[in-house]
């Protein structure tokens, strides 16, 4: 059976009981349990089998604990290192716990608490599998197509086709709006007309990076746990992997936008912490456009904002979440990202 299917536990535990009662709970939730005693037999089944996660009993972890959680992480970086201990010793588990350590479990075991955190932990382990992998792929099928095409057009329609596979109904017109809503802004702030269809055609792709992310996470409507959001937040780094490479300078603008998308302004976004003008103006400006967008039109969660809620809710980020100048900007030709909404982009056309 695949990993998927049946995920391998192992367990450090040289108690007897402590480790039937381990086995029987884990079994019972479906997952293979493979029981050691010491360290030493511990490294010897990492460098062997594959391990969703580990359970280890403080008491022997603590002697060879720097060698179990690093021989752990050299093995599979992402198994999940789950802790044993009585409650008195809270800060022996703090202590590994910084060296790596996924979490723990307290003793006297409780039953509940064994089996949710070993099933969060093996969850975690595979939205980062699949999530992995999914993004190999697409790099990989998008680098086989670059190496059979040479001119810019068949890059932007790889890239664009790519993009349009999103499994969002809406994203077809969503990602057109926000081309042309970057452009007009960009034609507003000064841009020459070169980097005003370059950006028409980079903006399109922002959220390209989201096709390597699960769709039990970017579909869910429910509010996400911290561990899928950091999953979800990832789509900016993929993205910039994906567009990265290129001499083509659309690209190039591109990868800039997909990484910078959700800085801010007070340098408190992400995924690289940038504030003020160290975003580039095109991430800036496609940071304003996204939101606007996002506000617009309805969600699973909830309809869509009328206008002035809009420019109400957006007003509040001038000069926390965007750029003051080209907020400014953006109020000026607000007028015109209405069309495009209304008139030029109807709501409701399939891309």
């Amino acid at each position: 059976m695949t990993e998927s299917q049946r995920p391998r536990i192992l367990i450090v535990e040289n108690e007897p009981q402590a480790s039937e009662i381990l086995t029987r709970w884990l079994e019972a939730e479906g997952h293979e349990c493979v029981l050691v005693s010491d360290v030493d037999e511990a490294c010897q089944q990492l460098e062997q089998d594959g391990f969703s996660a580990l359970l280890a009993d403080i008491v022997i972890a603590e002697k060879s604990g720097i060698e179990l959680v690093a021989k752990a992480k050299e093995h599979d970086p992402d198994v999940a290192i789950i802790l044993v201990a009585p409650s008195e010793d809270h800060h022996k588990v703090i202590k590994l716990l910084k060296m790596g350590a996924y979490g723990s479990v307290m003793k006297p075991l409780d039953q509940d608490e064994v089996t949710i955190t070993v099933a969060h932990a093996v969850e975690r382990r595979r939205l980062l599998l699949d999530s992995r992998q999914t993004q190999q792929h697409v790099k990989e099928e998008i680098q086989a197509r670059i190496a059979r095409m040479g001119e810019r057009e068949e890059h932007t329609i790889l890239r664009l086709v790519w993009a349009a596979e999103c499994r969002d109904e809406a994203t077809g017109d969503h990602i057109r709006r926000i081309g042309l809503y970057s452009a007009t802004l960009a034609e507003a702030l000064g841009w020459d007309q070169q980097q005003v269809d370059d950006i028409r055609l980079a903006a399109t792709m922002h959220d390209i990076g989201k096709i390597g992310i699960a769709d039990g996470i970017l579909l869910r409507a429910e509010r996400l746990t911290s561990e899928e959001f950091a999953v979800l937040r990832r789509h900016t780094e993929m993205g910039a992997r994906i567009l990265a490479g290129s001499e083509v300078p659309m690209l190039q603008m591109a990868r800039d936008i997909a990484l910078c998308h959700h800085e801010r302004w007070d340098g408190s976004g992400y995924s690289q912490g940038l504030a003020a003008e160290e975003i580039p103006e095109s991430g800036r400006i496609v940071a304003i456009v996204d939101v606007y967008d996002a506000l617009s039109h309805p969600r699973v969660y909830r309809p869509a904002h009328p206008e002035e809620e809009v420019t109400a809710i957006m007003a509040d980020g001038r000069d926390k979440h965007f750029d003051p100048r080209i907020f400014d900007c953006f109020l000026e030709v607000k007028s015109k990202f209405q069309h495009i909404r209304k008139e030029v982009v109807p709501e409701g056309v399939p891309s």
